[in-house]
């Protein structure tokens, strides 16, 4: 259900893209939206796992630096049936993880030292089960295309809406009701392609949890873990987080406690993703 769910979001974001393009510019400007929109994806489809590593300084290790990380990405691998992933650290205190890659050949799972110096094994084992998942079921590159296509939405819809503002266009009697309806319908599509980007980042946050419980055999791992990491990210120093990529972290790096902006994170609340693993465990 949540696949189908996210496929049919995913043709929703494409749509406004192409309706958004279509009113800018006629069929010439949906097709220019159709092909930025495809550019963009295989962009994000081919670079974006190397510039979000780079991004965080995350250095691969080997099996000998880290043993134990290996040994546990190794056996969720096996678990998953896909090839297993490379392995980064990143030096930082905040207590985080994500996964990245644009399929299971081509894939990486990072944590933080913040992490590994929290957790215990059997906590970090379940996070790592976590990010497996998300390589197993792809969905680091539905995350990145579906963020992709919300950021280009939205810069799309702030063209348009400045473009209404400020009487660009035609001078023609008809032209003040066009400027109305495309500032109204900029403003809705480029709330609409965030709405959409955060359902389908929380609904493959709870596809993740859900398998990832299933790979270690106990739900309690995860659960415990994320009681930690909700503490955990709220006390760490601060960092520089590129919003753009929040939503690949295990724990969003940018809830800062229980404010109304949560509402709109791209993460599930955390207490919601707890309450689903225990009741699994029963």
């Amino acid at each position: 259900m949540n696949q189908f769910k996210t496929f049919l979001l995913m043709a929703v974001l494409t749509v406004i893209f192409v309706m958004l393009g279509n009113l800018f510019g006629g069929k010439s400007g949906m097709i220019v939206a159709f092909l930025i929109a495809l550019v963009m994806n295989m962009f994000s489809y081919w670079f974006s796992d190397k510039i979000v590593l780079k991004m965080y300084g995350a250095k691969e290790v080997s099996p000998e630096e880290a043993p134990s990380l290996h040994k546990m990405v190794e056996i969720l691998a096996q678990r998953a049936n896909i090839p297993k992933p490379k392995v980064y650290i990143i030096d930082t205190q905040m207590p985080n993880a994500f996964a990245t890659g644009r399929n299971p050949s081509h894939s990486a799972v990072a944590v933080t030292t913040g992490i590994m110096n929290l957790l215990t094994e059997d906590e970090l084992f379940g996070v790592l089960a976590h990010e497996v998942s998300h390589i197993k079921h792809r969905d680091i590159l539905v995350s990145t295309i579906a963020a992709t296509m919300a950021g280009a939405i939205a810069m799309i819809a702030d063209w348009m809406k400045w473009g209404a503002i400020f009487g660009v266009g035609g001078d023609d009697e008809d032209s003040g009701a066009n400027f109305i309806f495309i500032l109204i319908f900029s403003i809705i599509a480029s709330i609409a392609a965030f709405l959409i980007q955060m359902a389908i980042s929380r609904a493959r946050e709870y596809m993740a949890d859900e398998s990832g419980a299933k790979l270690t055999g106990n739900p309690l791992y995860l659960a415990n873990a994320l009681k930690k990491l909700a503490y955990g990210v709220q006390v760490a120093p601060p960092e520089k987080i590129n919003p753009a990529t929040a939503h690949m972290f295990i724990v969003n790096p940018l809830s800062g406690g229980h404010s109304i902006l949560n509402l709109f994170s791209t993460h599930p609340p955390i207490e919601e993703r707890i309450r689903r693993l225990e009741q699994m465990a029963i």
